[in-house]
């Protein structure tokens, strides 16, 4: 797995002590290093909203599909993935979770299928083979989205009920 900053508003620390002094009226406290402490208490005070002023973008790759199906259901983001459509996949790689890895039993009968999947899939290339890739197929996004929603995507994706795949990726 591969995860890439591409873009980040520029002096967003700045930017949300200015957006939330707008909201306090409190121009006159804001100096150089001040913004730090004012977004701690922004978020102290649950005042999370200002954080929406500033974006960040990834690029994450080596993931599966089946990851990125639980990421898109975040609707306040901007996503584009890799097409499985408009690309050739008679090769895809795939993800294999450690839980089948671990065990040789269900590590060769994972890779027998992955293995069946491409022949299929080479079989019926003139077709709209994208329908017979597995989950586990490795795949692309660039995600966007503001701060705010990073904050609880990695909190909620983060934590201990979370599937691996996505939570390795919050972490």
């Amino acid at each position: 797995m591969k995860i890439e900053l591409l873009f980040i508003t520029p002096n967003a620390e700045k930017l949300i002590e200015t957006a939330g002094r707008t909201s306090y009226l409190s121009f006159d406290k804001q100096k150089e290093g001040s913004e730090k402490k004012f977004i701690r208490m922004l978020i102290k005070r649950g005042h999370y909203s200002v954080l929406e002023h500033a974006y960040a973008t990834f690029r994450i790759s080596g993931v599966s599909r089946a990851f990125t199906h639980q990421l898109v259901r975040h609707r306040l983001c901007s996503f584009t993935q890799q097409s499985q459509r408009h690309i050739d996949e008679s090769n895809f790689m795939y993800i294999e979770p450690s839980s089948i890895k671990n065990k040789s039993r269900a590590h060769k009968i994972f890779n027998e299928f992955m293995e069946y999947a491409r022949k299929t899939y080479r079989k019926l290339i003139e077709e709209d083979v994208r329908y017979v890739l597995p989950n586990a197929t490795e795949s692309q996004i660039v995600i966007t989205a503001n701060l705010r929603k990073w904050r609880h995507m990695i909190e909620f994706r983060g934590s201990l009920n979370a599937q691996w795949e996505i939570r390795n990726v919050a972490i």
